[in-house]
């Protein structure tokens, strides 16, 4: 069978020097069976919920089931550019590309692994998959691949697109799913989903709660940002269960996720912009 290596690096350089480790991850995506002789830490209790950490942009910090991982770190540029660094420590790092606003895993604090390539993955008992998806309207000619990361976590089903552009084809949505947790990119612009297209893969993926992502903030340099606000899709979503989050951080338990339907949970930027910052 195919095999891919992937490389184990810290967090001084995407694609760059220290490497420490490396375990091999199959592309055949419905029997994943990777060897490695990490330890990972034992899984909590479903019951004890996972914690949702927004740190600005596509970037998460979702910690619980004995796991920290990290999507999508950043650097302070653009879009970004008021933003703290999201210098946290994570056991795993993921990354849906190589652009600086999703994938700039440099100066970490700490030793985590770094996902950064399509494929499926077995550290220990926790499993992932990366799905390509494209990053850009037109096949990936002007921004390549974004790798949309499904896995589970302290009994959450969990997607984050990434910075997806092309809609969510009928191959995507087998790997995908239907998850407790999508997030899902929808201030526009050439990299990200429209508010419109934002709707469209909510409605493909119909997850239990849906988290608005990659969308105009007060961090933004204006003048190199062509992203809009999360209102433009929330206007599209007026009779849906919408809450804004008052703060960075939600806990979701299983037992507390509803039975039919979508929750839409905007997290705020309070907090998140660099001191000083008035932007």
């Amino acid at each position: 069978m195919k095999r891919r290596r992937f490389i184990y690096y810290t967090a001084t350089g995407l694609l760059a020097s220290g490497i420490t480790s490396e375990v091999k991850a199959q592309t055949n995506v419905r029997k994943p069976k990777v060897s490695t002789a990490e330890t990972v830490k034992p899984q909590n209790k479903p019951g004890e919920g996972l914690l949702i950490q927004w740190l600005g942009h596509t970037c998460f910090l979702l910690t619980g089931g004995g796991q920290r991982v990290l999507v999508n770190p950043f650097r302070a540029i653009g879009c970004t550019a008021g933003y703290k660094l999201p210098q946290v420590e994570a056991d795993l790092v993921l990354i849906s590309s190589q652009l600086w606003d999703e994938g700039a895993a440099e100066n970490l604090p700490g030793n985590p692994k770094v996902l950064f390539e399509p494929g499926v993955y077995e550290i220990g008992n926790f499993k992932l998959q990366g799905i390509s998806m494209f990053h850009d309207r037109v096949g990936g000619k002007r921004f390549g691949i974004n790798v949309a990361w499904k896995w589970t976590q302290a009994g959450i089903s969990i997607v984050h697109l990434g910075g997806a552009a092309a809609p969510v084809e009928l191959e995507q949505k087998i790997l995908l799913g239907s998850p407790d947790v999508a997030f899902i990119p929808v201030g526009g612009g050439p990299k990200a989903y429209s508010p419109e297209e934002a709707k469209q893969a909510m409605g493909i993926l119909s997850p239990k709660i849906m988290i608005p992502t990659q969308f105009l903030t007060g961090a933004a340099d204006k003048a190199k940002c062509d992203l809009v606000p999360v209102d433009n899709f929330l206007k599209l979503a007026q009779g849906m269960n919408i809450k804004s989050i008052d703060g960075d951080k939600l806990l979701v338990k299983k037992q507390d996720l509803p039975s039919k339907g979508t929750l839409i949970r905007v997290f705020s930027d309070k907090g998140l912009l660099k001191e000083g910052d008035d932007r």
